[in-house]
């Protein structure tokens, strides 16, 4: 093995320097005071955890963790997500305390990335968990509130795009009969190759009515009507119930004043394998890839042992930053140049500005080589040199 240059980093990791460092804490505050002010309370979780629990609890694939042995001899995990610690916290020690909970947190995860990938195997992700709610209003919640918290972040174009994975699961296994083919029809779905899904159904031994309903299924994307479309391709009852669910969603997102920013796509597929009902995506702008997802895993806390209802949702920070544009440039510096004899006078006046809630750089001149290339970049410059005077731009 050869050894890393330099200047090289761990696959997938990235620095962030100040302009993007800047940028990333003012949305992150933004969006940290709406969480806030609809009842959400942060909380942090270590970033190694156990592999036997949030490893395998995780729906993150097992060549994506980073693994590590610990003096013991126990596997850990850099943690992959946030909502299987958050699970393991609330079963352990938040169970006997006010329910539903409302949890909220801001933290990196990590996925380890294939050479070809190019994705970031570290990224920031501020998210919410409503965990002991099992009821359409706790959905629309969350889909009001991730729309409140885009809105603060400066984002205004952007589009949630809502499906329900307990309809489409309900769909196929009738139809296909078994999971191992619905698992084959998913997977199109999630790569988006809906041409590899005609193709793949063509193929199937089934009726060509029942071709014809797959067929149909994949066209049941839009607004409302899309809703309504579906329940053409039920059968026997099946998936009815939660089509009736997305139904009441969408009235109650009209409640909210969110539906101009909502669709309906029930073709939708996550690559989390928790999600039991509700789930969506949001995309904005130029990115490609969702700015954030979320939605109901009524599951995972049984494997935690306390059987209790969940939803959520997460954003991912790098990507909403890159949807907003231009990062911001960083607050323009004063910047008190001085001599070693008039240093105190500097550092008073630095302290004066700073009061006054102003960013102020102190720099001794004798440590400058150049000093016109030095001061273009600061908004303002102040000289304490010499043996006295008026203290400011001597």
């Amino acid at each position: 093995m050869t050894k890393p240059f330099m200047f090289e980093k761990p696959l997938g990791m990235r620095d962030t320097l100040p302009v993007l460092f800047e940028t990333k804490a003012s949305v992150r505050n933004k969006m940290h005071e709406v969480i806030k002010r609809w009842g959400y309370q942060f909380i942090e979780t270590p970033a190694l955890e156990y592999y036997e629990t949030i490893g395998e609890a995780s729906a993150i694939l097992d060549q994506q963790l980073f693994k590590l042995l610990d003096q013991q001899g126990n596997t850990l995990v850099l943690r992959p997500d946030m909502t299987a610690p958050i699970a393991r916290v609330a079963a352990s020690k938040l169970l006997m305390q006010r329910i539903p909970h409302r949890l909220a947190y801001s933290a990196n995860v990590y996925r380890a990335q294939q050479r070809e990938g190019g994705r970031p195997a570290e990224f920031e992700q501020m998210g919410i968990e409503c965990i002991g709610n099992g009821s359409i209003s706790a959905d629309a919640e969350m889909i009001a509130l991730l729309a409140d918290v885009l809105k603060a972040a400066g984002l205004e174009d952007f589009k949630i795009s809502i499906g329900h994975i307990g309809f489409l699961q309900e769909i196929f296994i009738s139809i296909l009969g078994n999971e191992e083919r619905a698992a084959v029809l998913r997977k199109f779905l999630y790569e988006k190759n809906y041409v590899g899904y005609r193709e793949h159904v063509k193929s199937l031994p089934l009726s060509s009515i029942d071709k014809q309903r797959l067929i149909e299924f994949i066209s049941l994307r839009g607004g409302e009507k899309a809703v309504e479309q579906a329940f053409e391709l039920v059968e026997n009852g099946r998936g009815a119930r939660k089509l009736e669910e997305l139904k009441e969603l969408a009235a109650q997102l009209k409640e909210f004043g969110v539906d101009t920013h909502v669709s309906f796509d029930l073709t939708l597929v996550s690559h989390m394998s928790y999600y039991t009902g509700t789930l969506f995506e949001v995309y904005a702008g130029q990115v490609g890839s969702p700015i954030g997802n979320g939605g109901r895993y009524d599951n995972l806390l049984d494997k935690f042992g306390w059987d209790a209802p969940a939803t959520g949702f997460a954003v991912r920070m790098d990507r909403l930053v890159e949807a907003l544009g231009e990062p911001r440039q960083p607050e323009e510096a004063e910047c008190v140049l001085f001599s070693p004899q008039r240093r105190r006078e500097a550092v008073e006046f630095a302290r004066s500005q700073r009061v006054k809630g102003k960013s102020v750089t102190i720099q001794d001149i004798t440590a400058v080589d150049n000093v016109d290339i030095f001061t273009k970049t600061f908004e303002e410059v102040h000289f304490f040199v010499g043996n006295g005077g008026k203290g400011k731009d001597e």
